[in-house]
């Protein structure tokens, strides 16, 4: 849908002439034009004003009563008085009155030196008090969370806390209870608050009433400083700022975080995050610091890694020269472009094979790649928001990328957007939805085979979902947003989906598109960089592909690679087919890996494994899901004897027999942009701090021509898998808690996935399986163990189950049936 047009008009502020967009809040308006007028309950991100606090009154002339300039709209020739005595006093009287009850420990709270309500009681308080009674007094501090401690004497009741989550995250878990005098925040029945976004009522708290616990008596604002930066646990690639003391990472925030003093200012990055963060993302920088950290290069020797210097580590990786022709790579998510373009150069150039890939499973065609990547088919973040109709289609947006999830809620519960869901397995989005799909794991090509169908024939010959589907896409607007994910979806179902864009006519289309969700936090910009067996950077066409990670375990088992180069990834825990994986690892003749967290599989195959950077070390850039390159920028120095991974790479090239002319991070950028058309002469400085979409660039018409209408269509929907014997379809899932990272947190212990078996009802009544009953499921002689969950929801006859865990991880099934049987 087109956005809200802005009638700008004008209006007066304490004698200046001010102009604003007609609609905006007095409170907004003011700040636009550098007149603070203080509040605390204002955040324009938490939806429609409550007027809570009272701080913001002010005089509007023709109005009587003093109004909350946080929930009055501006309006053409308003006349506006900030600095009268009847605001003033009403001011004095608002501090007065929060102070009554609110203890007198700024030396002891954490808020102290970055608090609203320190900076506004001095700025707009009387500067003393009448009040001689006794102040309230609670239990102090309570764990609201493991994550979360309150304060519940500091509380204002400025309701942000628990509108965020009723309004944005939607878990519905805070509330005010009492009332009067003796209201508090929190929760149904003391139950601790858990959630995945929990972490941002610590930010939005404009007291000391909610504090992170493990950053509670870390430090104070005097000891440390801001640093900017962004997570690259997951796609959302949230911008962040790292609290930063004596080079440890003490906190991480949005950057530009909501919260702000008095006037405020900006509220995160509206074309990325929005301001709100994860929990992984805030609270995992933990992994940084702690003893299991690989912070020296390790060498197998006698059976068992050794930490040795730096000069051996290399000359034992140098070994992968003796296997030119028959190495394989795969680079994990986190690594940058410039990682990324370096790697693929050593692999091509140095050691003369193009088995490198970035992708998890089967390769995609390249053709399909470029086809999908196409500018005229991009959508982007604010899009979903502002879209007529999203389709979620083969992904779990709260588990691949949360705060997706976020935006998709915002476009419904504020836009009016119409969503379809459409997975396998039950979604957090369902209740949001207008419309949900179920159908069979691994089915999402047929789906979209039988959406394209029922699109080109008007629904004839197409009935049920599928049907109504294509309706809601065809009758709900032109600006259609799909959101796909690149974990569960094949090269079949693919080419279903080009066909269903044009079918929809996405292409050229502003407002509308398809929006990847790639398996890896960079999975796009190492495409773009050639990170893929099927072609070069800028997805230029190889004369000699390569074979992609599949093929690549495949070919090592069977002994046509005999070395593999791993950076940041473990094959044993990302890739499906754990089997075939150990097998490959086990008969390599040389595996080289680079890792932060020693994993089980490297633990047990790596050769020499190299100390890898954080992202709070890193520098360099990465591209965002809908086409933003954005820049890493060195927050902390390198803990231990950790060397920045592209001069790992530089290095290895050179002692393999190229000089690949790199001594900085910006000149592997420099030669990035070099090779990649479509970057037409980027430079870091036009990237900044707020990145840049290269399909808005003139340089985007470089892009390769590709065909964007080619479809295939599949046979129709495949029926369930029958129930006999206790098999049940097997359906697979990746929990946002799934990362090494989490594991290793100490805050985060309490999120670390655990094998959950997700039945449907009916399938645990026929079992004699009860919720929380510990079961075993077995597949052709393997068996794993887990917890039943029984879930609304999941398919009959369907069970699903988690990967990319530590233990019991169901990439060990290769076959799509299962037997589950109580323990």
């Amino acid at each position: 849908m087109p956005r809200p047009t802005q009638n700008i008009i004008q209006l007066t502020i304490d004698g200046r002439e001010c102009r604003a967009a007609e609609g905006t809040m007095l409170v907004d308006a003011a700040r636009a034009n550098d007149i603070e007028i203080p509040y605390f309950c204002y955040e324009p991100k938490l939806g429609n004003p409550v007027g809570a606090c009272r701080m913001c009154l002010v005089e509007i002339e023709g109005i009587p009563k003093l109004q909350t300039s946080c929930s009055t709209p501006v309006k053409d020739g308003m006349v506006v008085h900030t600095q009268t005595e009847r605001v003033h006093h009403a001011q004095n009287a608002i501090v007065e009155f929060l102070l009554v009850n609110h203890p007198l420990d700024c030396p002891v709270c954490d808020k102290g030196g970055e608090c609203p309500l320190q900076d506004i009681t001095f700025g707009w308080g009387l500067g003393r008090s009448r009040f001689i009674e006794p102040k309230r007094h609670f239990e102090k501090p309570l764990a609201l969370s493991p994550l979360i401690a309150i304060d519940r004497e500091r509380c204002i009741l400025c309701y942000r806390c628990v509108r965020f989550s009723q309004e944005v995250a939607e878990d519905y878990q805070l509330i005010f209870t009492e009332r009067a005098a003796d209201t508090f925040v929190g929760t149904h029945d003391g139950h601790p608050y858990v959630a995945p976004f929990s972490g941002n009522i610590v930010e939005l708290c404009p007291v000391g009433a909610l504090t992170s616990r493990p950053y509670r008596f870390r430090a104070r604002p005097w000891d440390i400083e801001g640093a900017g930066g962004i997570c690259t646990l997951c796609p959302s690639q949230c911008n962040v700022e790292f609290t930063v003391r004596d080079e440890k990472v003490m906190r991480v925030r949005a950057r530009d975080a909501p919260g702000a003093p008095a006037g405020g200012g900006p509220v995160g990055h509206p074309d990325v995050d929005d301001g709100w963060l994860c929990d992984k993302g805030r609270f995992a920088y933990q992994a940084i610091h702690v003893d299991q950290r690989i912070t020296q290069p390790l060498v197998r020797d006698g059976g068992s890694l050794r930490p040795v210097s730096w000069e051996r580590a290399l000359d034992a990786a140098a070994g992968l020269a003796r296997h030119k022709g028959a190495i394989g790579a795969l680079v994990g998510g986190q690594a940058t472009n410039e990682e990324g373009f370096l790697i693929q150069r050593l692999m091509r150039e140095a050691l003369e094979s193009g088995d490198i890939d970035s992708g998890v499973g089967e390769a995609v065609p390249a053709e399909l790649t470029r086809a999908l990547a196409a500018p005229a088919l991009q959508a982007t973040v604010p899009d979903i928001e502002f879209a007529h109709t999203v389709l979620v289609v083969g992904c779990e947006p709260l588990d691949d990328a949360p705060i997706l999830d976020l935006r998709i809620r915002k476009g419904v519960r504020r836009r009016g957007v119409r969503l379809a869901v459409a997975t396998p397995r039950p979604s957090a989005l369902d209740p949001n939805a207008e419309l949900v799909l179920r159908f069979g794991p691994g089915e999402e090509g047929a789906l979209l085979s039988e959406l394209d169908r029922a699109l080109s024939s008007g629904g004839a010959g197409v009935a049920g979902d599928v049907a109504s589907l294509a309706e809601l896409l065809r009758d709900g607007g032109e600006d259609v947003v799909i959101l796909w994910g690149e974990r569960c979806l094949g090269a079949d179902a693919l080419r279903s989906l080009l066909a269903v864009a044009q079918r929809l006519g996405l292409a050229d289309r502003e407002g509308a598109g398809l929006l990847e969700i790639p398996a890896g936090a960079n999975g796009r910009g190492l495409r773009e960089a050639g990170v893929v067996p099927g072609s070069g950077p800028g997805y230029a066409e190889l004369s000699h592909p390569g074979r992609g990670a599949r093929q690549i375990a495949q070919a090592v088992a069977d002994g046509g690679i005999t070395a593999l180069y791993l950076f940041q990834t473990d094959p044993l825990r990302d890739q499906p087919d754990r089997a075939l994986w150990e097998q490959a690892m086990h008969h390599a003749g040389v595996v080289v890996a680079h890792a932060s967290v020693l994993t089980e599989g490297l633990a047990e195959h790596a050769n020499v494994i190299f100390p890898a950077e954080s992202h709070a070390e890193k520098e360099g850039t990465v591209v965002h899901p809908d086409g933003r390159l954005q820049r890493l920028r060195t927050a902390i120095a390198h803990p231990g004897s950790v060397r920045a991974g592209w001069s790992v790479v530089a290095e290895l090239a050179k002692r393999a027999g190229l000089d690949i002319g790199v001594l900085t991070s910006p000149m592997a950028f420099k030669q990035l942009v070099a090779a990649v058309p479509f970057y037409g002469e980027l430079t870091l400085e036009e990237i900044g701090g707020r990145g840049v979409r290269w399909q808005e660039r003139e340089a985007a018409s470089e892009f390769p021509t590709v065909d964007i209408t080619a479809g295939s269509i599949e046979p129709p929907l495949a029926g369930r898998v029958p129930v006999t014997n206790g098999g049940l379809r097997l359906g697979t899932y990746r929990s946002i808690w799934a990362a090494p990272e989490v594991e290793i947190s100490p805050a985060l212990k309490f999120t670390v996935a655990q094998q959950q078996v997700e039945l449907a009802p009916e399938d645990a009544q026929r079992l004699g399986i009860a919720p929380g009953d510990p079961v075993e499921v077995s597949q052709n002689g393997t068996r794993l163990r887990g917890t039943v969950h029984v879930r609304t929801g999941v398919p009959a006859g369907t069970a699903f189950l988690a990967d990319g865990i530590a233990g019991d991880s169901a990439n060990a099934f290769t076959e799509p049936v299962i037997e589950v049987h109580k323990r």
